[in-house]
């Protein structure tokens, strides 16, 4: 899963971004012509429990990729734009919003801004599109008419200062234009980055909740200048600090239920002695497609899948009581995985 994190100069993105480096296992990747990369373990309470059973050789947890861009400025004067390239094919944008400077504009007037600039960038990317079509015109095909006919759509729903997603593309439609990774089409998570005066209301944050309810959008609200400093602290000093705080969940955690949410993504896991680990697929994945994420040998050979949920297999404590307890399932290719379920697929290939 990709996150872009994008917001406007001095918003706190950046400080948001640094604050994740504290999530047990992360990578970075540091370009001076692209933006910032990090790649964090997706902490999982019953991927921990699994290791602790099977004491396997390795452990391995989903992951996400935070991109962080150059903030945005009004009007583009910033580097912020030619930046928003590199977040096209990203699954989600995270949008931070400034909610702790009184003297600032609205929140919503940020979101706003910020949505023309998405707006103008791919509006841009529409229309180059739509060009090169029309030079095809002599040869286009049933395809690229079908195509050129949705991009005309979106390209007055942009022009008329609206966002792609707000048109109401079918499945069918927005699997045509895919490749271009519109920015307006992307599902967003709004981060309200408050105050730490704020922490048990804020008058901004009761806008933001509406208004990502009216958008079906996500709305994480965190104190971005605490996170940093809770990731400079030790485990057990940060937790203390937290608590201390009142603050329940960590940002990180926060983004990720947000995201698994608003994409409809769901974990499934693999336990053994040579490995434990958590995979992620669409919420609705029928069992060949689930096991396409581990090989695709695994999906065109697939026979069945042995499953247990983690709950009945933490109640029998090993596979050999829990086969004897009737609790592991074997399932064809209709089962539609769910959330948890320890999976060992049978395949021939």
């Amino acid at each position: 899963m990709k996150l872009g994190l994008i917001g406007l100069t001095g918003s706190g993105k950046t400080t948001l971004f640094n604050s994740l480096s504290a999530a047990m296992d992360h990578q970075e990747k540091k370009s001076s012509t692209k933006p910032n990369i990090k790649v964090v373990a997706v902490p999982d309470l019953r991927l921990e429990k699994l290791a602790q059973i099977f004491k396997p050789k390795k452990k391995t947890a989903a992951t996400i990729e935070f991109m962080d861009i150059a903030g945005l400025d009004p009007g583009g004067k910033g580097a912020g734009r030619q930046f928003l390239t590199h977040i096209r094919q990203v699954d989600a944008l995270v949008c931070v919003i400034r909610c702790f400077d009184r003297w600032a504009d609205s929140p919503l007037n940020d979101i706003e801004t910020i949505n023309l600039e998405l707006i103008v960038s791919d509006l841009e990317s529409v229309e180059k599109r739509l060009q090169s079509i029309q030079r095809q015109s002599r040869n286009t095909s049933v395809d690229l008419k079908q195509e050129a006919e949705i991009l005309e759509r979106i390209k007055a729903n942009l022009e008329d200062d609206q966002p792609a997603r707000t048109l109401g593309l079918n499945p069918e439609e927005a699997k045509i234009i895919k490749s271009m990774g519109l920015l307006t089409l992307k599902p967003v998570i709004y981060v309200a980055n408050i105050a730490e005066s704020d922490l048990e209301g804020s008058p901004d944050v009761n806008h933001l909740k509406e208004y990502a309810e009216q958008t079906n959008s996500e709305l994480v609200i965190i104190c971005a200048q605490i996170e940093e400093e809770l990731a400079l602290l030790s485990g057990e000093d940060r937790e203390e600090f937290r608590k201390d705080l009142g603050i329940q969940e960590s940002a990180l955690d926060k983004l990720i239920r947000s995201s698994y949410r608003i994409l409809g993504l769901i974990s499934f896991l693999t336990a053994g002695t040579d490995e434990v680990r958590a995979w992620t697929i669409k919420e609705g994945s029928p069992a060949p497609a689930a096991a396409s994420v581990i090989h695709s040998d695994i999906e065109r050979g697939f026979i069945r899948a042995e499953a247990i949920s983690y709950q009945d297999f933490i109640k029998a404590g090993s596979f050999a009581q829990a086969r004897e307890m009737g609790l592991i399932r074997s399932e064809g290719k209709q089962y539609i995985v769910k959330d948890g379920d320890i999976i060992d697929f049978r395949f021939n290939v």
